[in-house]
This record gives C-alpha cells, structure tokens and sequence, in this order.
C-alpha cells in the first residue's frame, strides 16, 4: 500500500476489508469446469482429439518366420530365372506363315485418287447389294415402334377427344342406376321471381275484358270543385242573402218627385 498521504483523484488507498477477486489472478478451484482430456466428462463445448492407446504387449515372434513349404515353386524356376531346357506338347504344329508379297505397279490406279484428295459430292449406284452387306445386322426403319398419336393412350401428344358409332349399352351407362340415386327432374327448382324482380308475363290467349283497373272510380259529380282548399284559405261560399250588414244605415239617394 502507498503511504497515509497519497491520493488518487478524491480517493485514498486502503487496505480491503476481505479479500477480493482483483487481489487474484486466477478463479482457482472455484469453478468445477469439465476437463479436455480423455474420453470421460469430457467439456462438450471443446472438440475430441483422436485417441490412441499403447494396447496390450504381443507375444514374441518366434524365430521361425518363414511360411514354410506352403508355396508350390516350379522346378523349372531358378533363382536367375526359367531354365533354358526346351518343352514339348502335344498341340499340333502350326501352319508356317506365307512370306509377304508386294503389290507391282499394276495394282495402283492413280487416276482414281482424285476423290480421296479433293472434295467430291456423294455418289450413288442402282447396283446389286454385295454379299458383304449381309453381315451388317443393323436394324432398319421399320424394326423400330414408335409410340401412337392416335387415340387417347398418347405419350408425346396431347390426346383429343374420343367418339364412336358404337351402340350405348344400358349395362354399366348411366341408364344403370345402381345407387338409385334421384334424377334432375325430382327436384323443384325455386322461381326466379322469389328472389328477383319478376319479370313481365305474355300469353297467347284471346282479350275478354276491357284492360284496366278493376276498382271503382268515382264520376264526374263526385267531385267537387268548389270546396278546394288547396289553393286558399277556406272554400268559397255563396248565398242569396243581402251583401251588406242589417245595422248599417240606408243608403238614401236624393230623387225627383
């Protein structure tokens, strides 16, 4: 520790009260980690190594390490290698070879070397097929079978609709009804007009009647124009009676007697 008067910044050095982990510079045997080494509690966060092992001791070799007599040597086979000494057999005897002979002048034809040299168009011939041809087992055209474009089992074509003129059987068509299942015509189709706007009806059928309303309408003298109110206040009323009031002074007009 630094002395009593030493100061770092606004601190002062002391002395720990216990002991610290800065104080150490290993964990020490705090930590109970896996080990690396060997094959048993082995840290599974690290990679094996190979292993290897010394193995039990062998027994020692014997001194006799040769295989014995279990090869079958030739005695014919020396240590240099076959012996020189000449072998018979019984295979017959085979044909001497004829010497070489050379073709003369007269067997080259010069004058037909232009194709081999130039280029030439090919040639074809109506001739015969010779006999070498025979052996040429190669098959022809019609030895291959290639796969149909007509009817439904098609494999490179899109296939086409089928028909034919044959007769409908009533065994296994849909005459045959064998779940007894209800046809089209057992259900009742719903009106349109039920949920729709239903749409104006025509028939052929002669007119009887007068078209129109079949409710009674009021005539002419039903009606009666002067007690309109629409367009006043109260309905005109007319009378026979006098215009002016009762307590209303006469009227008096000088005339000549």
């Amino acid at each position: 520790m630094s002395g009593p008067d030493v100061w770092v910044g606004s601190w002062r050095p002391h002395k720990p009260r216990g002991p610290i982990a800065a104080l150490y510079s290993s964990p020490g045997p705090k930590y109970s980690l896996p080990g690396l080494i060997g094959m048993s509690n082995h840290d599974p966060r690290k990679l094996k190594a190979p292993v290897f092992s010394f193995g039990t001791r062998h027994s020692q070799s014997r001194s006799d390490c040769s295989p014995g007599p279990k090869y079958l040597v030739p005695s014919k086979m020396t240590k240099v290698g076959r012996d020189g000494t000449p072998a018979y057999s019984l295979y017959s005897r085979t044909k001497t070879p004829q010497l070489f002979q050379a073709p003369g002048p007269g067997r080259y034809s010069p004058e037909r070397s232009g194709k081999y040299i130039f280029y030439s168009a090919p040639a074809y011939s109506l001739s015969g097929r010779s006999r070498e041809l025979d052996n040429d087992k190669t098959p022809g055209p019609a030895a291959y079978m290639l796969p149909s474009v007509l009817g439904p089992r098609t494999v490179n074509t899109t296939a086409a609709p089928n028909y034919s003129l044959y007769g409908r059987s009533k065994i296994g068509s849909f005459h045959e009804d064998l779940q007894k299942t209800p046809g089209p015509g057992t259900y009742k189709a719903v009106d349109p007009a039920i949920y729709k706007y239903k749409p104006p009806q025509y028939s052929m059928t002669g007119r009887n009647i007068m078209s129109g309303d079949t409710m009674k309408k009021p005539g002419p003298g039903a009606h009666y124009p002067e007690q309109v109110t629409f367009t006043r206040v109260r309905a005109p009323s007319f009378s026979f009676g006098l215009r002016h009031s009762q307590y209303i002074a006469p009227l008096i007009v000088d005339s000549a007697e």
